[in-house]
């Protein structure tokens, strides 16, 4: 584990978010430096049943999301376990939660009533949708909010059918966003002494970002054309088999279809007019496509790489996922990194992308087993080791 002062170094955030989207924003703030409380029920966290596992509880969900961040475990329906978490909510600069509005009302955790116990408080809610619409207390988990949200749609439009992202878009796109409202609602606390509530709903989140280039045609009133950005809904938009392997292989400027077409031995293919300026592309980009995978086939992979160096054509080999840590990018800028985990052992830790001068983010603590961190928390906050064991025997706080 590598210790380095943080960006965020003296800033205290209370997680009490569950999964991933609320989890992996914290996490991020811990990377910069933040002194992340993880807050769960007895029974954990749900990302803890994430398997494969070593250990239970200690999945790679788990590991991924939960590092740099101490962990207590408190009965919040409990009166005591309610106390001990009122007196961590008046020490923290921030609170992040995804537990839907009404369950948060109800245990009396919602932002007016904690905004009593601390004013300064940065209190951030991330669920599904706007908690003054009519769907706030609908679940909504990523694939909930692809489906709400038109990206499984967008995959219509491309395969045929609604289908989800491979990947928890949605969570992690709304995870990001959760940072970088934090930020700014910790830069505004910093010039005015105020907190405030930050509302990131999952569905808004994501209908805006799809809609920066999908909104197209329709962003004007009347409309001058479709819905959906054509290059990337275009059904030859994807990679293309070379000799030996898959690639993305993209022309993109004018200069790059030239020298492209030039290359490939059919120079006549350079003035064709589907291609004389962006809006007759916009429109032939099928036909294009098609062009690059036809002749993608007559090279190697390794052939292309070097071609495409040569003519500055954006150029990148399909990286198979089982092979990443292989990759020589991955391998050169240490983005895989392993460590010792001092119950799951040898791991390997995703590193930050982003790299600071002076505050570089660091991986300074290994993800704590559930409540873990109950007694060191705890002290912090004036609780004697008889009450510790009080609260323990009770089953306010519990460890595994």
């Amino acid at each position: 584990m590598t210790a380095t002062m943080g960006a965020l170094e003296g800033i205290r955030v209370i997680d009490l978010a569950t999964v991933v989207m609320g989890p992996y924003a914290t996490q991020i703030l811990g990377d910069l430096g933040a002194d992340v409380i993880k807050v769960e029920p007895p029974a954990g966290d749900m990302s803890r049943l994430s398997a494969p596992y070593r250990n239970e509880g200690m999945g790679p969900l788990a590991l991924n999301v939960n590092r740099n961040k101490r962990a207590i475990s408190l009965d919040l329906k409990n009166p005591e376990g309610k106390k001990v978490f009122l007196d961590l909510v008046a020490t923290a600069d921030v609170l992040v939660t995804n537990m839907r509005p009404g369950a948060l009302k109800r245990l009396g955790l919602d932002h007016e009533s904690l905004a009593e116990t601390n004013p300064r408080l940065i209190y951030c809610s991330a669920q599904g949708f706007r908690e003054d619409s009519d769907l706030a207390d609908r679940a909504a988990y990523d694939e909930i909010v692809q489906a709400a949200s038109g990206t499984a749609d967008l995959m219509r439009r491309t395969t045929g059918t609604p289908t989800y992202m491979p990947t928890i878009l949605g969570d992690k796109v709304s995870g990001l966003t959760i940072v970088y409202s934090v930020l700014a609602a910790l830069v505004h606390k910093q010039r005015t002494g105020q907190g405030q509530h930050v509302e990131v709903p999952m569905t808004d989140t994501m209908l805006a970002f799809n809609l920066v280039e999908h909104l197209s045609g329709q962003t004007y009133e009347p409309a001058v054309g479709l819905m959906g950005f054509s290059r990337s809904l275009s059904p030859g938009h994807r990679a293309v088999a070379t000799k030996d392997g898959w690639a993305c292989i993209l022309p993109y400027s004018a200069r790059n279809i030239a020298d492209f077409f030039t290359e490939v031995g059919h120079p006549e293919l350079v003035t064709d007019p589907r291609w004389a300026n962006s809006a007759a592309l916009a429109e032939h980009f099928g036909d294009f496509y098609d062009y690059i995978e036809t002749f993608a086939k007559e090279r190697t992979t390794a052939e292309w790489e070097q071609t495409c160096a040569r003519l500055s054509i954006p150029f990148a080999p399909v990286l198979d996922l089982d092979h990443v840590t292989e990759d020589p990018y991955v391998r050169e800028v240490g983005l895989l990194e392993t460590a010792e985990h001092p119950t799951e052992g040898t791991y390997r830790v995703i590193g930050s992308p982003v790299r600071f001068s002076a505050t570089p983010a660091s991986v300074r603590r290994h993800a704590p087993k559930l409540g873990q961190d109950n007694d060191e928390v705890l002290t912090e906050l004036g609780y004697s080791a008889d009450k510790l064991r009080e609260l323990a025997t009770a089953g306010v706080t519990v460890s595994r």
